[in-house]
């Protein structure tokens, strides 16, 4: 399989230490995505959209472990239970709000990455098509998934 990079997310955050996990701990957050001029035609109708999918490649992060203590826990667990940007295929996934385009710019809300991150890929998201998941169950992050709003990273993935 060949990634080839769409395009590059510019963000606030120059550091990993002290940035939010995760989209909720970046509410109005300020990001910008430079598409390559390739693929500038491939934003036609964009616009319509209020928030937007974003596939990236978490390009700091080395290597990984299949056990780890993640951020809003203590204890360690499975990688596969969390989302740690240490991964076997380092991709990452955040909903977006866009609040405007500019020929191959947009202008995002509530991002959460590291400044010049490579972008992969965007996808609209769209209600009728999304999932409308009843009677979800969040495993160990039950009654730790609202520390994702205030807490922010350390160096425990550098």
């Amino acid at each position: 399989m060949q990634i080839t990079y769409i395009g590059t997310i510019q963000t606030p955050f120059e550091d990993r230490e002290g940035m939010p996990i995760q989209p909720t701990g970046a509410k109005d957050v300020q990001g910008r995505i430079i598409i390559h001029p390739e693929y500038g035609q491939g934003l036609s109708d964009i616009d319509g959209f209020s928030h937007l999918i974003l596939l990236y490649h978490f390009h700091q992060s080395k290597g990984f472990d299949l056990m780890l203590t993640p951020f809003m826990d203590t204890k360690p667990r499975g990688l596969f239970s969390t989302r740690a940007p240490r991964r076997p295929n380092p991709i990452g996934l955040s909903i977006v709000r866009l609040a405007g385009r500019k020929e191959n710019t947009l202008d995002i809300l509530d991002i959460d990455v590291l400044n010049n991150t490579p972008l992969i890929d965007i996808k609209p998201y769209v209600p009728g098509f999304d999932a409308k998941i009843e009677h979800v169950r969040s495993g160990w992050l039950e009654k730790n998934q609202v520390k994702a709003q205030t807490m922010t990273s350390d160096n425990r993935f550098l």
